[in-house]
């Protein structure tokens, strides 16, 4: 297990991951196994990383189960994993929990029993709502189940839900994208996460493109549909918060729907991870578990650290990191809380490169914030690697 760490003062997250899928999308990378007989192995053993864990927390306030696919957890199984982590941490009573759900997996029964368990916060991976587009992913639903699942959240009292969108496919128009994108919004969920098709190398997606069996889009086009995407939902009342993240605002309704937990990934905030694949931050260190079940459970089964590899980060990669990690919010970079930090005036140690930016419309100021425009977003990794270069 870690070693004792100092109580550090911002309340963190808890990461589970759940290594289960029905099948494996051929896009995917993120790890995880279709042997669901395992699950009562991984249950055990992710209860003993848990309670074992040293390190100390004032507080957590968000919790997420993550995958592979949560969905393939009862609620009883979701339950006994929640009732652990507040036994062992200082959870808040009003934390944020999340559960992300294949509707593949979804029932009226199964999501009354993740409501009453704990789940306040539901994101439906929905990634289409073209039939034809779900089955060359490799999803296991079709839009009438994504739509069914939708339906059956809301009658569980569910009033927090987050839908997963992918686009970028081989062959799609703006045209199509905008028929998904209406369709969407006509669902009203409070979130909508709208995310490129990538290329993650050794999955059977990349594998088919280096064959020439796949015609990936070219860049010209993403882009085109990802700022088509910005001004569709801005248009429709959802605020773009980072680069693929969008929460719904109205007048008529005050609450703040971007997701509190993967914001702790992109402002240093500290998270702990469980399970297989899962990682860990807090303060300069980061750690990861190994990323095979049967590694992770021989580990744990034998009383020893899960944890496959750990790493310190150097002022210089916290630096490029905290550049980056600013630049994909919408927020952008905090100028004094920069300073504070890395004891470096933003603007003097990147003068040169920022004016360029600023001139080029790829950068704009407001207050203490440094930010991308709107084309600054679509040109992200060339904007931080040239701040960064």
């Amino acid at each position: 297990m870690p070693a004792i760490l100092p109580v550090h003062p911002t309340p963190a997250g808890i990461y589970i991951h759940v290594p289960f899928c029905m099948a494996k999308c051929p896009y995917c990378d993120f790890y995880s196994i279709t042997d669901l007989k395992q699950i009562p192995d991984y249950l055990d053993a992710l209860l003993l990383e848990i309670n074992q864990c040293q390190v100390v927390l004032p507080a957590v306030d968000t919790i997420y189960f993550g995958g592979g696919t949560p969905s393939t957890l009862s609620p009883r199984q979701i339950e006994r994993v929640l009732d652990t982590l507040c036994d062992r941490f200082p959870v808040d009573p009003a934390a944020e929990i999340t559960l992300e759900m294949n509707p593949g997996t979804a029932d009226r029964k199964k999501l009354s029993g993740y409501r009453a368990a704990g789940i306040g916060r539901l994101n439906i991976g929905l990634q289409s709502l073209n039939d034809q587009t779900l089955r060359w992913l490799g999803r296991i639903h079709d839009v009438r189940q994504g739509l069914d699942a939708f339906r059956w959240a809301r009658a569980a009292g569910f009033d927090n839900i987050g839908l997963d969108l992918i686009y970028g496919i081989p062959g799609q128009t703006e045209k199509k994208w905008a028929v998904e994108l209406s369709a969407a919004v006509e669902i009203g969920a409070e979130h909508l996460s709208c995310y490129t098709l990538t290329l993650e190398p050794g999955t059977p997606l990349s594998m088919k493109v280096e064959k020439g069996r796949v015609t990936p889009l070219d860049e010209d086009t993403t882009g085109t549909l990802f700022s088509f995407t910005s001004e569709f939902l801005s248009h429709h009342g959802y605020r773009q918060y980072e680069v693929s993240n969008y929460a719904r605002v109205s007048d008529s309704d005050a609450k703040d729907y971007r997701s509190r937990h993967n914001r702790k990934y992109w402002t240093f905030a500290p998270y702990l991870g469980f399970g297989p694949a899962a990682h860990s931050f807090m303060d300069n260190r980061r750690w990861w578990n190994h990323r095979s079940l049967d590694a992770y459970l021989n580990a744990i089964n034998s009383g020893q650290s899960p944890i496959a590899e750990t790493e310190t980060l150097s002022p210089e990669q916290q630096i490029m990191e905290y550049i980056y990690l600013g630049l994909r919010q919408t927020q952008g970079i905090d100028t004094i809380d920069f300073e504070s930090r890395f004891e470096l005036s933003f603007y003097r140690w990147y003068e040169h490169e920022i004016s360029l930016l600023l001139n080029e419309e790829l950068l704009e100021i407001h207050h203490q914030y440094i930010r991308t425009t709107a084309r600054g977003m679509r040109f992200l990794d060339q904007v931080v690697d040239r701040l960064i270069g």
